[in-house]
């Protein structure tokens, strides 16, 4: 794997995730169009990623540079009406927004927002920036944020793109450490999210 010895990147991804047995690693190679997310969104990466084979939803997909500790790409695709971004693994007490179709894109914001609080179980997360964007040439929204897990408290930040097509939600999701691990990569993200297409 690039940039990162194997092993370590194993262990970082069965700590990271949790899984009872070790994810699956497919090296994304760059300057090649892929489609992600089960769906037709097409990213075409500047820089070789890797894909675990855990999903975060059946319509997401994750990738990592350094391990998902340290930078983690999401890609969600074709999100339906009453549908869940994460897979909702606690239903009955702490259950996930759902998304609808007549959101409005600052609504998707506050979806994203109450989504990560709820499966990250924090209460520090703070939404920087809000701005329209273009995804996949269609209007949508662009937004940033703050938070940190009390149980790490390691200061991350993120950067999001979404936008409603065809009544669907389609999201792009990167997260990674304040220290060094988001300014490295943010520009390869920004690039991703521009060239995004469906």
């Amino acid at each position: 794997m690039q940039r990162i010895h194997y092993y370590v990147l194993v262990a970082l991804a069965g700590a990271t995730l949790s899984a009872p047995a070790v994810a699956g690693w497919t090296v994304m190679a760059p300057d090649q169009t892929v489609t992600v997310a089960k769906s037709n969104l097409k990213i075409t990466p500047a820089m070789s990623w890797n894909r675990t084979s855990r999903k975060p939803s059946a319509k997401g997909e994750m990738w990592t540079l350094d391990g998902p500790s340290l930078n983690e790409l999401s890609f969600f695709a074709g999100i339906a009406d009453g549908e869940t971004i994460l897979k909702d693994r606690n239903k009955k007490d702490r259950p996930l927004p759902k998304f609808r179709s007549d959101m409005l894109l600052t609504d998707v914001v506050q979806l994203v927002e109450s989504t990560m609080r709820i499966s990250l179980d924090t209460s520090i997360f703070e939404v920087d920036k809000i701005e329209p964007a273009k995804l996949a040439g269609q209007d949508g929204v662009h937004f940033s944020y703050r938070y940190v897990v009390q149980s790490d408290e390691v200061r991350r930040k993120g950067e999001a793109r979404a936008a409603i097509i065809g009544g669907k939600l389609y999201l792009i999701n990167f997260v990674a450490p304040a220290l060094y691990y988001f300014d490295a990569n943010i520009g390869e993200i920004q690039a991703i999210m521009d060239k995004a297409k469906l």
